[in-house]
């Protein structure tokens, strides 16, 4: 398959790179030859990562170990990328925790732990950036999730996560676009391999149940979401500014209804055991 998009000589930072749907984002950009840097809790994962990106293609790879939550410790990182590489082109941001969980269950804590990785750990990425984003002409990609704008049982600690996460977007589209940088949002489908789909859909039935319910009949694939992030990091997209852009097979149409309620019957069948 030949590369439609050329990366060569730009700087492209994935933090939450290195596992699932971010993994595969990085892994594009690398294809498409630009510099790539990754961001994770965990320095081994980081290693790994950067080594197989080398193999992929990519000009220079790097990374650091932090926690988004920490934003002191995804500032110096970041300063460190920047440092090495040079101005940084392309942000993607896609740290994110979840865990199906009906509200009358959900502890303080584990509705805190969401908002903080998801929505918090965002604002963090994207400020502790800012310095370092080529002026004009940085993009900046959030990876959201349809439970941004579709109301899901056992999924509301989620919901206002990522919905916080797509008004930031919208925010930062605003205040940044005098300087040139565009920021916006993909909200991914069902995507398989990912930990996400693993705890959403922890049996065959409900993978199964959540093929069906995806219009195009597949689960998405984690190239599905770095092709439309190349793109959207693309001159081709130089106007796209402030949007929140599903890349889900039609999924957010009709299909999440119905594996919200499977979840939940699923979860309260475990309750009564």
């Amino acid at each position: 398959m030949s590369q439609v998009f050329d990366f060569s000589g730009r700087t492209v930072v994935v933090v939450g790179g290195t596992s699932g749907i971010n993994r595969g984002v990085a892994e594009c950009f690398a294809r498409a030859g630009a510099k790539v840097a990754v961001a994770s809790r965990s320095q081994e994962k980081v290693d790994e990562t950067v080594a197989a990106l080398q193999q992929a293609g990519a000009e220079q790879a790097m990374g650091f170990a932090a926690d988004v939550r920490d934003v002191d410790a995804i500032a110096a990182g970041l300063q460190g990328i920047a440092t090495v590489m040079g101005s940084i082109d392309v942000l993607v941001s896609g740290a994110a925790g979840n865990f199906p969980a009906l509200a009358e269950d959900l502890s303080a804590n584990g509705f805190k732990s969401v908002i903080d990785i998801d929505l918090l750990g965002t604002f963090h990425v994207m400020k502790a950036a800012f310095p370092h984003l080529t002026k004009p002409g940085a993009s900046i990609v959030n990876i959201s999730a349809p439970q941004a704008f579709l109301p899901m049982q056992a999924q509301t600690h989620v919901c206002a996560a990522k919905a916080g996460v797509d008004m930031v977007t919208r925010c930062l589209a605003l205040e940044w676009g005098e300087h040139g940088i565009r920021v916006n949002s993909l909200v991914p489908g069902p995507i398989e391999g990912t930990e996400g789909m693993k705890r959403l859909a922890p049996t065959p039935e409900l993978m199964e149940l959540a093929k069906q319910s995806v219009p195009l009949q597949r689960l998405g694939k984690p190239e599905d979401i770095g092709n439309m992030c190349m793109y959207l990091a693309s001159e081709q997209a130089a106007y796209v500014s402030g949007a929140i852009i599903p890349v889900d097979g039609g999924w957010s149409l009709a299909g999440a209804s119905g594996l919200s309620q499977t979840l939940v019957q699923m979860l309260k069948q475990l309750k009564n055991m």
